[in-house]
């Protein structure tokens, strides 16, 4: 970044951030990152959760640090507990490393619905097999409708398949799935939507298993992304022995990922076993899987992600606006 910055950071709502989402490169941006990672020219630091006294709440703290570009900054996304439904934002601090000043302010939640989508494409880019032809998604909200849109154009898909519990009954959600892409159709049950599916991704905000044992009829990917309920997963933790396992970072994923630390703690699984993450797959040091069994790729969402989008978003916004022809 430059030293001759402005004084005072540059605050960033929601509506502006929107204007801007169509002319960001997410999964280019989250690729340079992972690549950055992999070759030590980034720090990713462990996600960290702090309670609120007298059962307040909490928030969650991700940080990063991008050497090339010279920033690092953190995303608190606090969960606030109420009478009702809890309130949950986010909010990324951008800063420079060559200054110590603060460069911008931004809500995140629109581009947290994006990075993780951007993180699940760059998964799916790497470990789907070439010749994977049907995509099954579970959930129907902006997170999955994110998912569709990113990962939509990196296969010829046969078919894509969405179910979620109201989906049958919400025509405005299948409008809006169907104008992303006019593939898409929507299926009844679980069994109906990952019936012979080459990709299966899991965008809910369960905290219990959504994909019931035997559902898949042949070796999957798997994608998860979960929320942050306490040991949330989304699929049985019993089931990673028995899989090849990949994720976003394996020094802090297994930590965090409730299937993960399950699976630890009560099958006999062990972290160790995680056969790569995405910067050794964008960076070609790791094995791809072979599929003779299932393939899953597990998401927590990292620091780096969201300073990787943020450093998109304020790049944007300082380019002189275009002249008229």
């Amino acid at each position: 970044m430059s030293r001759n910055e402005p004084a005072g950071p540059l605050i960033v709502d929601e509506e502006t951030v929107r204007r801007a989402l169509p002319a960001l490169d997410v999964r280019g941006a989250l690729a340079a990152m992972f690549r950055a990672l992999g070759h030590e020219n980034a720090v990713q630091p462990p996600q960290t959760l702090t309670l609120f006294p007298a059962g307040a709440g909490d928030f969650i703290t991700y940080l990063g640090a991008m050497a090339e570009a010279k920033v690092f900054g953190a995303k608190l996304s606090p969960y606030i507990v109420t009478g009702g439904r809890p309130i949950v934002t986010a909010w990324t601090a951008l800063m420079s490393m060559e200054t110590g000043q603060p460069l911008m302010w931004c809500d995140a939640g629109l581009l947290t619905t994006e990075r993780t989508a951007g993180t699940t494409a760059l998964a799916v880019e790497h470990l789907a097999g070439a010749d994977a032809r049907h995509l099954a998604i579970i959930g129907s909200g902006a997170v999955a409708q994110a998912h569709l849109r990113h990962v939509a154009p990196l296969r010829p898909w046969e078919s894509i398949r969405v179910f979620s519990l109201d989906l049958q009954r919400d025509a405005a959600k299948q409008a809006a799935i169907a104008g992303i892409d006019a593939r898409a159709t929507f299926s009844a049950s679980v069994e109906d939507c990952v019936r012979d599916a080459d990709v299966v991704m899991l965008c809910t905000s369960s905290g219990t298993p959504v994909l019931p044992d035997d559902a898949l009829t042949k070796p999957a990917l798997i994608t998860s992304i979960s929320t942050n309920v306490a040991n949330a997963h989304e699929i049985p933790p019993a089931w990673l022995p028995d899989m090849d396992v990949y994720c976003d970072y394996r020094r802090t994923t297994p930590g965090s990922a409730g299937e993960m630390k399950l699976a630890a703690e009560r099958h006999g699984w062990s972290a160790e076993s995680v056969a790569g993450d995405l910067p050794e797959l964008v960076c070609g040091t790791c094995k791809k899987p072979s599929y003779r069994k299932h393939v899953f790729f597990r998401s927590i969402g990292l620091g780096l992600e969201d300073v990787a989008i943020a450093y998109g978003l304020l790049r944007h916004l300082q380019m002189p606006p275009r002249e008229e022809a």
